[in-house]
């Protein structure tokens, strides 16, 4: 089997909410989804999903191979990138076609993923995470609801700019999925690299004198080694970080500094680099947790790994045009038995889409805020919704 060519095509994702963190909102509740469509000459194609930039870029690492030699071509493909780095972007376009030749591998001996990974089980424990910081508390209840009501009994909220407003919010989170489930879940809170070193460790010890939180993620910059380092010595939760980190040169030093409790990876970077960094991870006793994305890629991956912890659920929906052979069961991903990632891609579904849609506005969650970390009291003023 040899790759001849590759497609893109991108669709788009309907939360049918508010979507974002304290960094901005995506206020139309659309985001896009970048796919690429591994070709072969065997009929055979692989779907990856992330970042589509540099895919031209780096294709010709892979053009003509066998695409079974999965992490050979991951190595090939970083090393086709040796001078121009591959951070950022690139390194997402790397992840999307490191996905899509894991599929075809997959598919080439028509075995779910999982199960080629060598899982004994399909089943991966899950957490709730709604991306919800721009909802209300009304909305935010209605959100979480549909959440419990799958057994969900872990939960991650947006926050990090106002102590009460978290802390109401996490009571109320509190108590529907106790009432829900008949036990208190497991709180925590993501903060998207909003805080200063001593603002982070305020903040959540503050939180900390009337909930307990089992994590507290991305509290400083997502490369400040001794600030992470400070606020894991000076609060009880643990601290987790490491999505936005690209490549294990990224993550050895936060491990080394003892910087970091809970590791984290993001979807977007591919299954490879998140078999890599759990090894890393699991070499210093660490836990694993993967940061979903749409139709929850590394959910293969994660079941294999010796200390996986719970995988991110961030929506019950799929987007437009796509399927994944999944559900959410009691509290977990089950995987199904589907060749591959198990996806599907109706392409003429997604090429007659009229909506737009983009991650990137300039109050969205991925452009930080001119007073990120330089806060003293209260909360900005808060973005209409257009």
């Amino acid at each position: 089997m040899r790759i001849t060519g590759y497609r893109t095509v991108t669709t788009v994702h309907d939360w049918g909410r508010p979507i974002g963190d304290v960094n901005g909102a995506v206020n139309s509740g659309k985001t896009s989804v970048p796919i690429v469509v591994l070709t072969t000459d065997t009929g055979l194609e692989g779907i990856g999903i992330g970042s589509l930039d540099g895919i031209d870029v780096v294709f010709p690492a892979l053009d003509g191979q066998d695409p079974r030699a999965v992490v050979a071509l991951y190595d090939r493909m970083l090393a086709w990138v040796f001078k121009r780095g591959h951070a950022g972007a690139m390194f997402g376009a790397i992840g999307a076609l490191d996905m899509a030749l894991w599929d075809l591998k997959a598919k080439a001996v028509e075995q779910p993923l999982w199960r080629l990974l060598g899982a004994r089980d399909h089943v991966v424990p899950a957490y709730a995470s709604g991306l919800d910081g721009p909802l209300t508390d009304d909305e935010l209840t209605r959100l979480h609801k549909q959440f419990a009501e799958c057994g969900l009994q872990a939960v991650k909220l947006k926050g990090g700019l106002d102590v009460a407003a978290d802390l109401r919010r996490l009571d109320l989170l509190s108590e529907l999925y106790r009432d829900q489930t008949g036990h208190a879940p497991a709180l925590m809170l993501d903060a998207n690299e909003s805080w200063s070193r001593k603002e982070a460790v305020r903040h959540i010890r503050r939180i900390e004198e009337h909930a307990d939180l089992a994590w507290v993620e991305e509290p400083v910059r997502r490369w400040d080694v001794d600030g992470l380092a400070l606020v894991t010595q000076s609060v009880k939760a643990a601290v987790a970080t490491g999505e936005n980190l690209t490549g294990l040169e990224q993550f050895r030093p936060l491990l080394a500094a003892n910087a970091v409790d809970i590791v984290q990876t993001g979807s977007v970077w591919g299954i490879t680099h998140f078999l890599r960094v759990a090894a890393l991870a699991h070499a210093f006793d660490l836990p694993i947790s993967p940061v979903g994305y749409d139709l929850n890629p590394l959910g293969h991956a994660a079941a294999v790994v010796p200390n996986h912890l719970s995988i991110e659920i961030q929506d019950l929906a799929f987007p437009v045009g796509m399927t994944a052979d999944q559900e959410i069961v009691d509290g977990h991903l089950v995987l199904g038995d589907s060749p591959g990632l198990g996806y599907s891609v109706d392409e003429t579904a997604i090429a007659g889409l009229g909506d737009s849609a983009d991650w990137g506005a300039k109050a969205g969650p991925h452009v930080r805020p001119d007073r990120a970390g330089r806060r003293l009291v209260g909360k900005p003023a808060i973005r209409s919704r257009s």
